[in-house]
């Protein structure tokens, strides 16, 4: 029988006939443990549960490691008889333990989680679980007597994800009828951040809201704001409220580079804006049909990056996103038109310059075939009219 440690083991022997005979339960070690109805080893865990002429029926409580074995019923005729029955005791695995840990982890670091269990008999098996999702890691098994250690490791490269992520390692094993043994560890992760986004286009006489958004993790102190790397210029219009920075009323003198600067123990990290205020729309646009609820546009523009290094942010301008677009189609119809009449200039100068090539003689030439000097061929050439079909004068 299989029993689980800390159990107990009840073992029965029968026998259908028996002349008066007494039964006999002994141990591994071939120690008697029942005569009959009388104890012959002392050991407060073992009692006798029946003894009769046909059974003999003994318990052994609070089993260990060390009960396991092969127990012996004897039926002492002549010859005497035998029956024999193997005890197998589970060794219960501990709670397992999580080490390796580091808290809190600085995003980018590479850490390994180690979890451990010992006294698990046969080896018992780790589970890792990244919240409720299974993950892979590596086994690794020990003999320890009768029993076994067993550990497992996961390797991490930490990353913002993973902060407030619970890692727990659950343990599988044969004597755990109800809920598996299991540790659980919270990661922590510590990083810096600043996220820019906008959605506006600035116009003359607009109002306009900067917002520095810091995600780092904890969070920054309050940010310092500059405009081109000096002091804000004009402080009845440039409003700071802790994070934000506020125009009451934007003017082409507003046009410049913006930064926020956050930190934390971590560091420092920066983002920039680059603002370009745009001329106000002269005339409204034309409707038909007035909103029954009137929207206002959002003002409000957010700022931030991923540098850790102040000296990486970038420098692209997020204002000009509406009014490039047609700038950009313009110029591409107009490039579009050039190449065309350039290509059909080149096509009738090719077809001017094939027919009229060839070749061209003076009047010296025209004459010089039968002359001796250039003088006759000039006379030859003039009163001479046989070749006249074959060639040809042309004053150039």
């Amino acid at each position: 029988m299989t029993v689980t440690e800390g159990g107990t083991a009840n073992l029965t022997c029968r026998v259908e006939y028996n002349d008066n005979t007494s039964l006999q339960w002994s141990n591994p070690a071939q120690q008697t443990l029942f005569f009959g109805d009388k104890k012959a080893l002392r050991d407060n865990r073992i009692e006798l549960v029946h003894a009769s002429w046909s059974e003999l029926t003994i318990s052994i409580s609070d089993v260990t490691l060390s009960d396991e074995g092969m127990y012996t019923c004897s039926l002492f005729t002549m010859p005497v008889r035998t029956a024999k029955a193997y005890l197998t005791v589970l060794g219960v695995p501990e709670k397992p333990e999580i080490d390796g840990l580091t808290k809190p982890a600085m995003e980018g670091d590479h850490i390994t989680l180690t979890c451990m269990t010992q006294g698990s008999k046969p080896a018992a098996d780790l589970r890792w679980f990244r919240n409720e999702k299974e993950i892979k890691g590596a086994k690794e098994v020990n003999a320890s007597g009768k029993t076994f250690t067993v550990r497992s490791s996961l390797q991490l490269h930490v990353d913002r994800n993973d902060d407030g992520v619970a890692y727990t390692c659950k343990v599988d094993h044969v004597a755990l009828t109800q809920t598996p043994q299991q540790a659980t560890e919270v990661l922590e992760v510590h990083c810096e951040d600043l996220l820019l986004q906008n959605h506006v286009i600035p116009q003359e006489g607009q109002y306009l809201k900067l917002e520095c958004v810091s995600k780092g993790n904890p969070s920054p102190d309050p940010v310092k704001w500059t405009k081109d790397g000096g002091e804000l210029p004009d402080l009845d219009r440039m409003i700071v409220e802790g994070r934000e920075l506020t125009f009451t009323s934007l003017n082409k003198t507003d046009n410049g580079t913006y930064r926020c600067e956050a930190g934390n123990h971590l560091g420092t990290s920066s983002a920039e804006y680059v603002l370009y205020v745009y001329d106000a729309p002269t005339t409204p646009p034309p409707s038909t049909t007035p909103p029954l609820h009137p929207i206002p546009p959002d003002p409000t523009a957010l700022l931030g990056t991923h540098a850790s290094d102040p000296t990486v942010t970038g420098n692209r301008d997020p204002n000009a996103v509406g009014q490039h677009g047609t700038d950009h189609a313009l110029i591409g119809g107009v490039v579009a038109v050039v190449v065309f009449v350039t290509l059909c200039l080149i096509i009738v100068l090719g077809r001017y310059l094939a027919r009229h090539k060839g070749t061209y003689l003076t009047n010296e030439a025209k004459g010089a075939d039968d002359a001796p000097d250039a003088d006759t061929a000039i006379i030859n050439a003039e009163g001479n009219h046989a070749h006249a079909e074959e060639k040809k004068e042309y004053f150039i």
